[in-house]
């Protein structure tokens, strides 16, 4: 793929207000808008104590302010056919809106307010805890998540990325409302907050909207000291350094085994190298015409299927594998994929392989940068990170890495000696750990 072939995204307006919130900006001939606020308050932003913390806040935002009672917002957004929805991971939460262009003016305002503003009512605390509650719950019945979760905790050790974004019960249940208040408080402040405005709206009212909207920031907290009711510092433990370690799990209910396999890769200070581990899960487990995925399924057919995935996070990026297969071929399974891993750090990869796996990467960027919901996502998501200017540079960073490269980052990330393993097996079948 030449140069001329690369996909473009248009580059956004980026501008910092005054008081430290940063707006990014992006028209697009299109009658719809979202506006999606991100703010650098996710579950790593939590004292330990308070694991769950900002998960629960995400639902607390919605139950309303001083100004707008719970369901006031809802029924702003839906009486002009729009829609809402949030999110929390480790390294933010967001919020964000979809309406018509015209509904912008009378919609916005209820977001900003809720955000800033938010109440966090005794009673509301109460009620939704146990919604939150039962969603940890039905997470732990579902396999893929007790599979994600005990791969996190093994992985990160006792760094904010290995504890649950849910939280526990137990920690919950020790919580209050005037707690949530000094989290909500001390983080969602202008210089913790991206607002990100994709679609049809031009910049000078979509910057007047957003100057006129969020203007009353909760007066901040300190994060730690002598302060009566300051929110509690959060004390970060350095991610261990990678070793291989192996869990089995037996689990009821279900018909097969699941083989999931992680390696830990660089930060997002070292984007080079985390966009090779993103080539290399392409090249890998990425698609039909894989390596991995023709050879287990295709040819050998020991798997019932086979995918690569690549998570790029602010502390650090993960290359992962899940695998379902039977529960008497997954050791041979796993060795496999060991010597294929191992295979990257000696054996370059062609220049005919590398370069369909580039079209195919630049192909899923291409398809996820087409509307405004797609657009707003990944800007803010390197708002949070890094900087979102880093949303516009990925199809040449890709482009630019060749084989040589790939290889010395096999060599450094990817050793058989360095990865996580954790097998669910049907509970009769399960093998001694």
């Amino acid at each position: 793929m030449n140069a001329s072939a690369l996909p473009v995204l248009a580059a956004a307006t980026i501008h910092t207000l005054p008081n430290g919130l940063r707006i990014v900006h992006q028209e697009m001939a299109t009658p719809a808008v979202v506006v999606d606020v991100w703010v650098n308050a996710g579950a790593s932003q939590e004292p330990q104590a308070w694991s769950g913390m900002a998960h629960f806040l995400e639902h607390m935002v919605f139950k309303g302010s001083q100004r707008v009672q719970p369901g006031e917002f809802d029924w702003a957004i839906d009486s002009q056919g729009g829609m809402t929805n949030a999110a929390t991971s480790h390294d933010y939460a967001h919020f964000y809106i979809t309406v018509a262009a015209s509904a912008l003016p009378q919609t916005l305002p209820y977001l900003a307010d809720l955000l800033l503003g938010a109440a966090i009512p005794a009673d509301e605390f109460v009620r939704e805890r146990q919604v939150v509650l039962e969603e940890i719950n039905q997470a732990h019945d579902d396999p893929d998540w007790v599979a994600y979760q005990k791969m996190c905790e093994l992985l990160y050790g006792k760094h904010a990325y290995g504890r649950a974004v849910l939280g526990s019960p137990e920690r919950l249940l020790e919580r209050s409302p005037e707690e949530m208040r000094r989290f909500h408080q001390t983080h969602y402040q202008p210089q913790n907050m991206t607002v990100v405005v994709a679609g049809g709206i031009a910049w000078a009212p979509a910057l007047s909207l957003i100057e006129q909207s969020f203007d009353r920031f909760p007066t901040p907290l300190p994060l730690s000291g002598d302060y009566p009711g300051a929110c509690p510092a959060v004390i970060q433990q350095p991610l261990p350094t990678p070793t291989r370690q192996r869990q089995v799990i037996a689990l009821p209910n279900i018909a097969q085994s699941r083989l999931s396999m992680a390696w830990l890769g660089p930060s997002i200070d070292n984007l080079e190298a985390a966009e090779g581990l993103d080539l290399i899960s392409m090249l890998i487990g990425g698609s039909q015409l894989s390596r991995l995925v023709r050879e287990l399924r295709e040819e050998r057919q020991l798997v019932q299927d086979v995918s690569s995935q690549f998570s790029l996070q602010a502390d650090c990026s993960v290359l992962s594998l899940s695998i379902w297969l039977d529960p008497d071929r997954v050791e041979t399974v796993e060795t496999l994929v060991c010597d294929r891993i191992y295979d990257l750090s000696w054996q370059p990869i062609t220049h005919k392989e590398l370069a369909r796996a580039k079209r195919l990467l630049l192909s899923d960027y291409t398809f996820a940068t087409e509307t405004p919901g797609q657009i707003a996502g990944l800007y803010g998501y390197y708002a949070t990170i890094a900087e979102p200017t880093l949303a516009l540079t990925y199809p040449q960073q890709i482009q630019m890495l060749t084989p040589d490269i790939l290889q010395q980052i096999s060599t450094q990330y990817l050793s058989p000696e360095r990865y996580t393993a954790v097998v669910l097996n049907p509970e009769m079948n399960n093998p001694p750990v």
